[in-house]
């Protein structure tokens, strides 16, 4: 039931699962009669079902005798929760069936149960692999669909990152099914407030594990909880993604010509890189400026800014008209709105949501923003763009169209990752999935000329 309602959350409202999820787990564990077990498995069920709901739907429609769209929503989330137990995890066929049956009396009624036990049956004749061979096309006769089918993204979005990935089928396939993995749990040590080393020291051995890439990631094992580890309730550590982690790094670490005194975070909510970037300032005697347009994610930003070591300064401010004078600052971050096409992983139900028309909203915000954060360094300073997709139109595009219009050289960002393997040609870098282990996040420098 609980993971029905989560569900019926993300498809009614627009919620995200890892914000209805947590509330939803809590409300259950205070009645007493739901588990740690209980809460592992319902989360399996939410995400499992919204990562393979594309492959899940392919199934249900070769199962039914009517087109997808005139089945109900809520009986689609059933069917869809009841091929995840069936053909996604280890629970017995006649207990997937009878607890879904179950559910369906609940919420659907006696009528529409009958019906979700029918269509249940006809998908547990097969396993998933043998149903993929059925309902997606050969690879030879349309890849893109073939894909989708198999890893469950809209066919839009394997294009897209395909086009962005380059490379082969095996390329590809790789990246895919990495964004239907869960992914770990990345804790960022602030700096100046904590290191990696004091929060491995205090989580013990077996319990988690250093970064990859950033000296200040680290990363928890199967199940360890944020809210558990005292650095982030003191708010001296965060959950960070280590691709977030080396976007602000590459930037703080950036030559310059000239002083070195002010930074601008330009789109610094909720507060991560703007955390990073504050402590990072201030071991070198700088200050950040943290610029966030909504009131309220401002609010979020100075939560994480609180208790950093220097001095630091939050404003509410639309970053494409500012109210700090040109030229003021020696280095400027822009992590601009995007699709979020790099963090499937995370929010699974942003493939299903997203649309190709989301791209022509967000471009005229994304090329405002990246001139603006030209306008505000001075010359010989040096700014980030970053987003947290790798669609092609997001990333190079966008640089290139504004770099036409300034004067701005690229900078080679790929020494500013030390360690860091499979960085492409350059000078911007793309980080994925199932290379870096961190979301697809994209990054240019770039160093204003005149």
């Amino acid at each position: 039931m609980l993971a029905f309602d989560a569900l019926r959350a993300v498809d009614e409202r627009d919620a995200y699962a890892n914000l209805v999820l947590p509330p939803l787990l809590r409300k259950a564990r205070e009645k007493g009669d739901f588990d740690g077990r209980d809460a592992a498995l319902a989360t399996e069920l939410v995400y499992g079902t919204l990562r393979r709901q594309g492959t899940y739907d392919a199934i249900v429609a070769a199962c039914v005798d009517r087109p997808l769209r005139e089945v109900d929503p809520p009986v689609l989330d059933v069917l869809n929760l009841g091929a995840h137990q069936l053909l996604g995890t280890r629970i017995p066929t006649h207990a997937a069936v009878s607890a879904t049956v179950d559910l369906a009396r609940i919420v659907l009624g006696d009528g529409r149960a009958k019906f979700v036990n029918a269509v249940l049956r006809k998908i547990s004749r097969h396993d998933l692999d043998t149903w993929i061979e059925q309902v997606a096309p050969p690879y030879d006769e349309d890849a893109e669909d073939h894909l989708a089918v198999v890893h469950s993204h809209p066919r839009w979005i394997v294009s897209a990152l395909w086009d962005s990935l380059g490379g082969g089928r095996a390329g590809i396939e790789d990246l895919l099914e990495a964004d239907n993995e869960r992914p770990e749990v990345t804790l960022v040590a602030r700096p100046g407030r904590a290191t990696a080393d004091e929060i491995l020291g205090a989580l013990g051995e077996g319990t988690a594990l250093p970064g990859r890439w950033s000296p200040y990631a680290v990363r928890l094992s199967e199940g360890g909880e944020p809210g558990a580890v005292d650095a982030v309730r003191e708010g001296r550590a965060g959950v960070q993604d280590e691709g977030s982690q080396l976007v602000a790094l590459a930037l703080a670490n950036a030559p310059l010509d000239g002083p070195d005194r002010a930074w601008l975070d330009g789109c610094a909510g909720p507060g991560g890189k703007a955390a990073m970037l504050a402590g990072l300032a201030a071991a070198r005697g700088a200050v950040l400026l943290a610029s966030e347009k909504q009131p309220h994610r401002a609010g979020l930003v100075a939560k994480a800014l609180a208790g950093n070591p220097g001095p630091y300064q939050v404003v509410a401010a639309d970053g494409t008209r500012p109210p700090w004078r040109p030229g003021t600052f020696d280095r400027v971050l822009v992590d601009v709105p995007c699709t979020g096409l790099g963090a499937l992983r995370r929010r699974p139900e942003a493939r299903w949501r997203r649309r190709p028309s989301d791209l022509d909203g967000f471009a005229p915000l994304q090329r405002g923003l990246l001139r603006t954060a030209l306008d505000s360094v001075r010359v010989g300073g040096v700014v980030g763009y970053a987003t947290c997709s790798p669609h092609l139109a997001e990333t190079r595009v966008v640089v290139d169209d504004v770099l036409k219009q300034q004067d701005a050289e690229l900078v080679d960002a790929r020494p500013l990752l030390p360690g860091v393997p499979a960085l492409g040609d350059g000078p911007d870098v793309q980080l994925w999935p199932h290379l870096h282990g961190t979301d697809a996040m994209y990054l240019a420098l770039i160093r204003r000329t005149g």
